[in-house]
């Protein structure tokens, strides 16, 4: 394929990513669904080329910067509070399934060796940052559950990697060593954890130097390839890594970053993400049909395949169950001794994080990577894709009415942190406090009393609002409706006055600008 038709196919996907994306909506299927079941369905397409995945480099391109997004907008307060409850999951149900598929497939075919059941266990164990995201973003969950599975979904690549490396490793040999695993583990989770420190710190220093939002935007964009590839170069986690320097660096954006630059910085990664987890489930659709072709079709694979690639599917599921309700049981023995004061979660909210496993584009990337001659190669392509299809397809689907089955209360949720409305009111109350130091001049009078009425106005309603919200909401929500409502009218004389030609470009632009910002400020306090 030309270099011209390759662009023209990067093309085409963008396109019907914007169209699948339009018909979930539409459809009120989660965008992931829809997706992936668009990616299959191109992929079989009368005379379009087989698409062959790079299995390096699609980790390489995708992986770094979504697991960056995934560390850049999570609660680091809350991340801390529940690391326990997230390294469970992370690393000690990633270990738990795969063992259990391990024995599960070597039960299914005892000729393949136990180092090459391994691998496949390695392959399928880790729930996916990506897919994760996809199905998180459309339901509602408790603040606590969400944690925990924003945190595993970050932190747990870390462990299939190490485990899928051994168990590859360990293929010529016979043998697989869990201890030297865990080792290793260890070794390579505290060096990926100590370059990412490096990195995020040295980006601090960096963009806090450039004094330009453009080069602070590419520099910032840049960051997770940079801390990833060279955590690998050293031979250590580069999922660690990358996650260690987000945390790093959505803990100082907030000083370093002028609002301008946040403003377009978020908004340029936002999209950029969004075209990045769109593509992954497209291309595991359209992988597919290789696998498809590699083994000998689909009536083939069905008859040959299809059964223990279900069951394997099956053993995945119930292993995280059996995981997550035996770790609550620990939680809960702990407690009745005295050992401990953590409060479990409920049946309902441990049937949730049971049900949130999805697999996607970790788990294929490491499934093609594995050599051609790789024992058992094509029932593991196989297996590794059936397991995404049924998580993706089947939890993804059916996760927003097991959360309203569960019934979800407030007990699964933590110590609410303050309202908006009471933030707003402690801000507020601050910034007049400086204004009434700075009203004065050096001899104490006044010079600024306008100034300073307003800002008093503004700290006594917000703390009035703070104390009686949901008294005048409807009142503040009709009043930023006639803000929206005049910025329209504005903006129209804009362009009126523009398309007559008594105002140039740049006039449009600047003033234009000045009424996005009072819209956007409008719509985020009437949200």
């Amino acid at each position: 394929m030309s270099g011209t038709h390759l662009f023209e196919l990067v093309i085409a996907m963008f396109l019907a990513i914007i169209a699948l994306h339009y018909l979930a909506r539409r459809l009120s299927l989660p965008p992931s669904v829809a997706l992936l079941a668009g990616g299959i369905m191109l992929a079989f397409i009368p005379g379009l080329p087989t698409i062959t995945v790079d299995p390096e480099l699609v980790l390489v391109i995708f992986l770094p910067p979504l697991l960056m997004d995934g560390a850049w907008f999570i609660a680091i307060g809350r991340l801390k509070r529940h690391i326990f409850g997230i390294a469970s999951l992370a690393v000690g149900a990633v270990f738990f399934t795969c063992m259990v598929v391990t024995v599960v497939t070597h039960m299914l075919f005892p000729s393949l060796s136990w180092a090459a059941c391994a691998a496949l266990g390695a392959i399928v164990s880790p729930p996916d940052a990506v897919a994760a995201r996809a199905v998180l973003e459309r339901v509602e969950l408790p603040r606590r559950l969400e944690i925990l599975l924003e945190g595993e979904s970050l932190l747990n690549d870390a462990s299939g990697l190490v485990l899928f490396r051994f168990a590859v490793a360990s293929v010529a040999t016979g043998t697989f060593d869990a201890a030297a695993a865990a080792g290793s583990f260890l070794v390579l989770a505290l060096g990926g954890a100590g370059v990412g420190t490096v990195v995020g710190y040295a980006w601090v220093k960096f963009v806090s130097r450039l004094g330009d939002e453009y080069l602070i935007i590419a520099t910032t964009t840049l960051l997770a390839w940079i801390s990833y590839l060279l955590s690998e170069t050293l031979q250590v986690s580069g999922v660690i890594a990358t996650v260690t320097t987000g945390l790093i660096a959505t803990w100082h954006q907030h000083t370093v970053f002028s609002a301008a630059t946040r403003i377009r910085g978020t908004s340029f990664w936002t999209v950029v993400v969004f075209l990045m987890e769109a593509a992954v489930f497209i291309l595991i659709g359209l992988s597919l049909r290789d696998v498809v072709e590699r083994g000998g079709g689909f009536e083939t694979l069905l008859s040959t395949m299809g059964l223990p690639a279900l069951v394997i599917l099956v053993a995945l599921v119930l292993a995280r169950f059996a995981w997550v309700f035996g770790s609550e049981g620990v939680v809960k023995f702990f407690n009745s001794i005295g050992f401990a004061s953590t409060q479990p979660l409920s049946i309902g909210g441990s049937t949730v994080l049971g049900w949130a496993g999805i697999r996607g584009v970790v788990t294929l990337a490491l499934a093609l990577s594995l050599p051609e001659d790789f024992p058992g190669r094509d029932f593991i392509l196989v297996t590794s894709v059936t397991v995404i299809l049924g998580t993706v397809l089947v939890q993804g689907t059916t996760l927003g009415r097991v959360i309203l089955w569960a019934q979800l209360s407030e007990a699964e949720s933590e110590k609410a942190p303050l309202t908006i409305s009471q933030a707003e009111a402690a801000m507020a109350q601050a910034q007049f406090m400086t204004i009434q130091k700075l009203a004065y001049d050096p001899e104490g009078e006044l010079i600024h009393p306008q100034l300073l009425q307003q800002y008093e106005r503004r700290a006594t309603a917000m703390i009035d609002y703070a104390a009686r919200t949901e008294e005048y909401a409807p009142t503040l929500h009709a009043h930023f409706d006639i803000i929206l409502a005049a910025v329209a009218t504005g903006r129209e004389e804009l362009i009126r006055l523009h398309r007559l030609g008594e105002i140039d470009d740049e006039t449009l632009l600047e003033l234009e600008r000045d009424l996005d910002l009072e819209e956007l400020s409008a719509i985020s306090a009437k949200a």
